[in-house]
């Protein structure tokens, strides 16, 4: 009997999604003969039962194409809110599954749609995880799709503001996203030729920062960027950049200016490489429904896809090591990262 499988995207969006979607889908019907079914914005699909076929024709032109077309929501179903009208969404949940007549449950999305989707997977759900993230960040595998097209988007918007900020003569601070891990401030602060780069994984001394800033001045460079990823620690309410920023231009002297990329790192169109590694990811997804391998999340290491528990991916963050080897070859070449190496 062919499988009846769902596909849902949850989260923040992330350039990759409907290259995900695609290589589900299209392995699933062509190579397995399976009906696939769209669960729309995200979790909320199966708490509503809002969901639509995905024949194999709709899944055609959506490889390079940005968001999601099954829509995305941050709704999180085990964690209870007050008044919250639907006592039990966990049970709506897998009621709403086995009503659908699934076999399994493809959901894909960063840390918190892993732990929920392993939660489902205790509850009886077929469920298999895919990693997405600009972060790069979900424990148990080597990289995420939609990180590379982030790095990219931040690399592109630093080089552009290296003319101005020589031009001026000005210290630029950039933010980038980056709530626990620093991965995309240290990719992007390195591939664009970064002068200070500050990551939650490190600590850093604002003084010994204003210190090399100075210096630099000193010995005729006439500007510098510093790139900040928005999780490091900065005094409550403030936003990292703008902190960074004001304390650079109190305590040097030196014109500075903050630029927040924001949301512009999450939209677009995937790189060529996130494509691939979607497809790959989505097919390799698709394979392990097949072989009924579930409670499993299709994953990346040394290259090879792999599936690893979600039981051992919920609750954890893949951080950057602080030997990492960009930060060792990064300070060898005069890249400050807030404080001297121990």
């Amino acid at each position: 009997m062919n499988k009846k499988i769902g596909i849902l995207s949850a989260g923040g969006d992330c350039p990759g999604i409907n290259a995900t979607i695609r290589g589900v889908g299209k392995t699933a019907i062509v190579e397995y003969g399976m009906e696939v079914i769209g669960i729309l914005d995200g979790f909320s699909g199966l708490i509503y039962n809002d969901y639509l076929p995905l024949e194999e024709k709709m899944l055609s032109g959506i490889l390079n194409l940005g968001g999601t077309i099954l829509g995305t929501s941050r709704e999180k179903p085990f964690k209870k809110k007050d008044n919250d009208p639907i006592a039990d969404k966990p049970l709506l949940i897998k009621q709403n599954y086995d009503k659908l007549g699934l076999d399994a449950l493809v959901c894909i999305g960063g840390n918190g749609t892993q732990k929920t989707a392993g939660q489902l997977a205790q509850l009886g759900l077929h469920v298999v995880g895919i990693p997405k993230t600009i972060d790069n960040d979900v424990w148990g595998t080597d990289v995420t799709f939609g990180f590379d097209t982030a790095v990219q988007i931040a690399s592109e918007a630093i080089d552009r503001l290296h003319s101005t900020a020589n031009s001026h003569k000005r210290v630029m601070v950039i933010e980038v996203m980056g709530h626990k891990a620093g991965w995309l401030a240290l990719y992007s602060g390195m591939a664009s030729g970064g002068d200070v780069i500050l990551i939650p994984e490190l600590e850093y001394d604002l003084d010994r920062v204003n210190e090399v800033l100075l210096n630099r001045s000193k010995k005729g460079k006439p500007y510098s960027i510093v790139v900040v990823a928005e999780g490091i620690e900065v005094p409550d309410g403030r936003r990292a950049g703008e902190y960074i920023a004001q304390s650079i231009q109190e305590s040097t002297r030196l014109e500075t200016r903050e630029t927040v990329l924001g949301y512009i790192q999450r939209g677009g169109s995937p790189s060529p490489m996130d494509r691939i590694l979607s497809t790959r990811l989505g097919s390799y997804a698709a394979d392990l429904i097949h072989r009924e391998e579930f409670g499993m999340m299709a994953a990346i290491r040394d290259n090879q896809a792999v599936a690893v528990p979600l039981s051992e991916v919920g609750g954890k963050t893949r951080l950057v090591p602080e030997d990492h080897y960009l930060i060792t070859e990064g300070r060898k070449m005069g890249v400050f990262f807030g404080s001297p190496a121990s």
